[in-house]
């Protein structure tokens, strides 16, 4: 598969225009990446701007904290699912898993899995709050709900995707999920390097530069 088809291209910025989120749409039909990565009040935007092309619409949900309820994130999917969204990237309840409640973890991750009826769910870890042995048990979990894969970052907490933390998280889910690095992924060697640890998507705003073999300059 070629490069640009692991990438979501992702604008996720409180202040994103609307100019912007075109030109981020663009940018995807000429890299022809797997996706862009947008706020749900850009859904329908990107859907248009996108149609007659393979580049899906993802969203976030529970964005960017997980701390919001188990309803409110399938209601969130739910419209983002009618407005047009392909696949949604929802953060888990940190929270509830920094204090071991991990049943309302695994209840609000199925819960969204749920909304989305049949569409990909990825399942935001947030990895630079986490210890290994949580990482690991929020990837069981993942699993437990049905996700279609396990992410590492928002790129709003304080550190993206590692090596070391994808590997972890592949080792964990195996062949069961798929797994998707965000955030830090700055050069073609960073992006080769999260592949062979077993990465299958990989979320940057820099997904142009990544291409043509440049230097993200982006913090995400």
């Amino acid at each position: 598969m070629k490069m640009s088809k692991y990438i979501d291209h992702t604008l996720l910025k409180a202040n994103a225009t609307k100019e912007q989120i075109l030109k981020l749409c663009e940018e995807a039909k000429e890299f022809d990446f797997a996706s862009v990565c947008v706020n749900a009040g850009w859904v329908k935007t990107c859907k248009e701007a996108l149609e007659g092309t393979d580049v899906k619409v993802c969203t976030v949900v529970g964005f960017p904290l997980g701390a919001t309820t188990s309803g409110t994130k399938a209601f969130e999917t739910k419209e983002a699912i009618e407005n047009g969204a392909d696949e949604i990237d929802m953060v888990m309840n940190i929270g509830a898993m920094k204090s071991q409640n991990y049943q309302l973890v695994e209840d609000d991750i199925r819960a969204v899995v749920e909304a989305a009826g049949g569409k990909c769910v990825k399942v935001i870890i947030e990895t630079c709050l986490l210890t290994d042995e949580e990482k690991v048990k929020a990837c069981e979990l993942s699993m437990n709900a049905k996700a279609a894969f396990v992410k590492t970052s928002t790129g709003f907490s304080t550190n993206g995707a590692t090596v070391e933390d994808v590997k972890l998280m592949k080792d964990t889910v195996k062949d069961v999920c798929e797994v998707k690095a965000a955030g830090g992924v700055r050069t073609a060697e960073d992006f080769e390097n999260m592949l062979n640890a077993g990465a299958t998507r990989i979320g940057t705003s820099g997904g142009c530069q990544l291409v043509a073999g440049k230097t993200v300059k982006t913090s995400y």
